[in-house]
């Protein structure tokens, strides 16, 4: 057996760009990877769409019968065992939600559904919004009871958790854990713009991942992120809404106040290993607003992206392992 690193070189198979996409959670998922021309892609199209449809199956609000959904009916006080995967997201949401002092938060469910972005889709319901804001709130972190070594979860008073800020780019590290076990370890994957990145393309350049300018109703270019063994996810308050009265409320939850997020930021984007904790990430910072996000961010050394309205103008602040760049 020679070990001849070029006659090892010769044998290799050549790569080739293959892309595969689908349906889930109410959007599209995408996987663009290299890996030789007589690859089995419907196996790899299978092993992708088994990633997405368990992270659907289990943490979607859309689905009634998702594990979320029973967790949410659930009754209190009680131990309920959970599948390893929604307990690994619950466990990070916490864990955000303490770092990030509330402005991440999982238990803002009803508000969610009040304000009409849950599962109905009705008008914000302005009763059920001001009972919610006269109660007081309190965090999922305070909430819920989390046993990692018996698989288990407890809450201790009635809460509606609700994933939408985080389950999208678990969804995300599950489609690259999928091509990594099959042995392709040159790819981009995403859902509705959650992206991971592992290696190069086959001329050795970055992944580029553009990022979209924070404008309502136009889907424009704002710039290119170049992205290598990275993960990138964006909020903002330009892509979901609604209208009342004239005004323009997002999707976010500031669990603070028990309302939309309103206040100049109009996109956040965030760079982690881990889609995940850049989904969540990217919330909470968004939530916190610009002066916290800043101050937070360059605390924890991480590397974002704000974009501030001012007007129809738009200031980008962009920090890189914690410092900010001029």
């Amino acid at each position: 057996m020679s070990s001849n690193p070029s006659h090892a070189s010769a044998a290799a198979p050549a790569l080739q760009r293959h892309a595969l996409n689908g349906e889930t959670m109410g959007t599209r998922y995408s996987a663009v990877f290299f890996a030789p021309a007589v690859t089995d892609l419907a196996t790899i199209g299978a092993a992708l769409f088994a990633a997405v449809d368990q992270v659907d199956r289990q943490m979607s609000t859309w689905k009634s019968d998702s594990d979320l959904n029973r967790l949410n009916a659930a009754p209190a006080h009680q131990w309920h065992v959970i599948p390893a995967e929604l307990l690994a997201v619950l466990d990070a949401a916490v864990r955000v939600g303490i770092e990030s002092q509330g402005a991440f938060d999982i238990g803002v469910g009803q508000l969610v559904n009040a304000w009409g972005f849950g599962p109905t889709g009705l008008q914000p319901d302005a009763q059920q919004i001001l009972a919610l804001r006269q109660r007081t709130h309190r965090a999922a972190s305070d909430v819920l009871e989390i046993d990692l070594a018996h698989q288990r979860v407890r809450k201790k008073e009635a809460m509606t958790l609700d994933l939408s800020g985080i389950a999208k780019g678990y969804g995300v590290d599950a489609l690259a854990r999928a091509l990594d076990g099959l042995g392709i370890h040159r790819y981009l994957v995403g859902i509705d713009g959650e992206m991971r990145a592992k290696g190069s393309k086959l001329d050795g350049q970055p992944w580029a991942v553009a990022i979209e300018k924070p404008v309502r109703h136009v889907r424009e270019v704002m710039g290119v992120m170049d992205l290598a063994d990275a993960a990138i996810a964006t909020s903002g308050d330009y892509r979901h809404w609604v209208e009342v009265a004239g005004k323009h409320f997002a999707h976010t939850m500031d669990p603070r106040n028990g309302r939309p997020v309103d206040n100049h930021l109009a996109s956040v984007t965030v760079v982690m290993s881990s889609c995940m904790l850049a989904d969540a990430w990217a919330t909470a910072l968004l939530v916190m607003g610009a002066p916290a996000a800043m101050e937070l961010a360059q605390q924890q050394g991480m590397t974002v992206l704000l974009v501030v309205r001012e007007g129809d103008a738009f200031e980008e602040i962009s920090i890189l392992a914690g410092q900010l760049q001029p």
